[in-house]
């Protein structure tokens, strides 16, 4: 059970630097503090609860990682762990103590879209960076952008830019949606009906669940009028349950294509079983990709975890990457030093060296589209079918978004 009051835990450096650590920098600046505090936000209840171990299991392997290639010029990374209930109100309250109480220079964690958007107009007063490696919303990335505020996972126009070669080649004319009530569901829906209809196809079921339902019969009832394909954007325990009512049924034996998106996701196949059998779903990143950063994490995140890392590991550990380079190019943990360091620069992650676009605050990286199958094994794996780079993928920055300092 994740403990709602505040645990830190302080990750002492495992063996020499390594090649990939971070350069050295004047040791009186790295001597002149102590260890950089990263605060990671849980969820400790409802249907994204089960995830926050796995969020709490990365991001310490990261840590652990970062702080074995010598941290930040010298200084050591500090996880600092605070759990919510899972509303926008009590993430917000999360936030506010890491900042106000723990005294952390970078915010990142199980921040879902609505929770991103109510955290994103304090950050100023807060006086910490926001790294979000969870939330989809297009929103932040127009509109809702600040200057403290960082994305380094895929957002929805991502991920609907990503389906559209799919989509083509699946030659459905006709589409049915079901996704999660709140706002990235609502984002995605809204891009993926726009998407279909540029394709001279139509929308014929566009259905939304609340989150935390637990009877999909009705929706399920819906969406088994005849339509060629259908997408599915629920997460979580919701996907889980929808994904065994929907077997019931045999309900995506009635489409030519089913697409996920956050569905069928890596850390939920076995949870899934064969529910999810065909599912194509997007998916940003796999242990397999190319690379010898990407081949080192994946190596010492085993060794210390005990299991592959799944994406959502992949994206914490981008946050700090990242966190950790603008750190080191400000010789500073301060916000605004921070987040000037951070505009416009590269940096070498494990999805390669990528940049942190200026104008808006987001990471230009890869994204792609993976069909679920069985494995020689015999165990569910996923099969990728695409990927493509961030300057192939990423839209112009919006003239709506006032990120830049």
């Amino acid at each position: 059970m994740i403990d709602i009051q505040r645990r830190r835990f302080a990750l002492s450096a495992a063996g020499a630097a390594c090649a990939l650590a971070a350069p050295a920098f004047s040791p009186a600046w790295a001597q002149a503090s102590g260890n950089i505090k990263v605060g990671l936000l849980l969820i400790d209840s409802g249907p994204f609860a089960f995830h926050a171990s796995i969020m709490e299991e990365g991001a310490k392997a990261a840590v652990d990682i970062l702080n074995a290639e010598g941290g930040a010029a010298g200084r050591k990374f500090e996880l600092v762990t605070q759990a919510h209930s899972g509303s926008p109100a009590t993430a917000l309250a999360a936030a506010t103590k890491l900042a106000q109480q723990a005294g952390v220079s970078l915010i990142i964690g199980q921040t879902l879209s609505s929770h991103s958007l109510a955290l994103v107009p304090k950050l100023d007063s807060l006086g910490v960076i926001f790294i979000d490696h969870y939330a989809q919303s297009n929103d932040l990335m127009t509109k809702s952008c600040a200057p403290n505020y960082f994305r380094v996972n895929t957002p929805d126009a991502l991920t609907t830019r990503m389906m559209q070669d799919y989509v083509k080649s699946t030659g459905a004319k006709t589409w049915n949606l079901i996704s999660a009530d709140y706002a990235s569901g609502q984002s995605f829906s809204k891009g993926f009906q726009d998407l279909v209809k540029g394709l001279g196809g139509t929308v014929q079921q566009n259905l939304f669940a609340p989150i935390g339902t637990t009877d999909f019969g009705t929706h399920i009832s819906q969406l088994s009028k005849p339509a060629d394909a259908l997408v599915v954007t629920l997460f979580m325990s919701d996907g889980t349950n929808f994904a065994k009512q929907q077997k019931q049924f045999g309900l995506f034996d009635k489409y030519k294509a089913v697409i996920g998106n956050g569905f069928a996701t890596d850390f939920q196949l076995e949870a899934h079983g064969d529910n999810v059998l065909g599912v194509v779903n997007s998916l940003s990143w796999t242990p397999d990709l190319p690379g010898a950063r990407n081949a080192h994490y994946v190596k010492e995140f085993v060794l210390r975890a005990k299991r592959r890392p799944f994406y959502t590991d992949a994206d914490e550990m981008a946050a700090l990457e990242v966190f950790r380079a603008g750190v080191v190019k400000a010789k500073s943990t301060e916000a605004a030093k921070v987040r000037k360091a951070l505009e416009g620069l590269k940096v070498p992650t494990i999805f390669g060296e990528v940049e942190m676009r200026a104008a808006d605050h987001h990471l230009i990286r890869q994204h792609g589209m993976a069909q679920v199958v069985k494995s020689p094994g015999g165990k569910n794996t996923f099969q990728m079918k695409v990927v493509k780079s961030g300057p192939e993928i990423y839209p112009p920055a919006s003239p709506e978004c006032k990120a830049s300092s």
